[in-house]
């Protein structure tokens, strides 16, 4: 991670004074040093407002000012910052003041009257780490996104499939109501690897993800497990009908022709269906019997549904 001298001149940057005077001569220090992105306020009771909408690298703010001081400002960016990072320098003449400024979340203060090197090496430096923990915040972001969501499709992966499956099971639980999970593997997908190459292979699993999202509503979460596995966790549902309607529907969506490479591909799926409680009580008893079902049906002729556990398929089958 490196922040350079264009992102510190390209951060926002808030002046708060009531006096005007001092708000005209910090901004043309700041435009003076080649900060390109600078705004200011007189009034106090302004701040928070203006830092929700932008989000401020930085603000320059004074201490004593009337009806609401610096300290009440940052008390009330407190509840507004929800990273816990406050991004406030203070501006103060008395010494006092600073001690108590930092105790209180500022981050650090330039001294009244202005020496211009303290104000811009003060400013500076307090971009760079500020700028560099919003890169952290962004990177650590990133890691979490990546370690819950599948690389290719960006569909859930195995973990954060559990926890969903885990909330389903107990609002389920609760309110009385079945909820299912559908596990769903593609017919003969070593085929199109084999045939048009694994580039093709990769966006036919792009393209057959997006078909399932679209199928289901939006309570319910498709997840990407491994290879050309599926798994649909159903937030719950009222009849039987309704869930065979849902199987036939993924099933008539992802057999639809796909364009890819300049080739019109076609593929189908086998389909296993478990549901709790009647399946299993937990995630892993569950999905182990959703996947018995789909291995089921196709052992039995491909492109088809079954229910967990042998029961019968449900009215409306593929």
């Amino acid at each position: 991670m490196k922040i350079n001298s264009d992102d510190i001149l390209g951060a926002s940057i808030l002046i708060v004074d009531d006096q005007e005077a001092n708000v005209l001569l910090l901004a043309e220090i700041l435009h003076d040093a080649g900060y390109e992105n600078v705004a200011s306020t007189t009034d106090p009771h302004a701040v928070c407002e203006l830092y929700r909408k932008n989000c401020y690298d930085l603000i320059l703010l004074d201490l004593k000012m009337p009806g609401m001081d610096g300290f009440q400002v940052m008390e009330a960016l407190k509840e507004t910052e929800t990273d816990g990072y406050l991004p406030v320098l203070v501006i103060t003449a008395l010494q006092e003041l600073k001690l108590r400024a930092l105790g209180a979340g500022a981050k650090d203060f330039i001294s009244k009257p202005f020496d211009l090197v303290e104000v811009n090496t003060r400013i500076h430096n307090m971009l760079e780490v500020r700028l560099l923990y919003k890169q952290l915040e962004h990177h650590s972001h990133e890691l979490e996104t990546l370690a819950l969501h599948d690389a290719l499709t960006g569909l859930p992966n195995r973990r954060l499939l559990v926890d969903r499956l885990s909330l389903s099971m107990a609002h389920a639980h609760r309110n009385g109501l079945p909820m299912a999970v559908i596990y769903l593997d593609l017919d003969d997908f070593k085929l199109i690897n084999d045939t048009l190459g694994h580039d093709a292979g990769d966006k036919l699993l792009n393209m057959v993800a997006a078909r399932l999202v679209a199928a289901v509503r939006q309570e319910d979460t498709v997840a990407r497990l491994s290879g050309d596995e599926y798994v649909i966790a159903l937030w719950e549902y009222s009849h039987d009908e309704d869930l065979a309607k849902l199987a036939a529907k993924v099933l008539q969506a992802v057999s639809q022709p796909y364009d890819i490479q300049g080739h019109s591909v076609v593929i189908t799926a086998s389909v296993g269906v478990g549901i709790y409680p009647i399946h299993g009580e937990d995630v892993e008893t569950l999905m182990k019997n959703a996947d018995l079902a789909l291995y089921e049906a196709k052992r039995t002729g491909k492109n088809s549904y079954r229910i967990a556990s042998g029961t019968l398929p449900l009215p409306f089958a593929h």
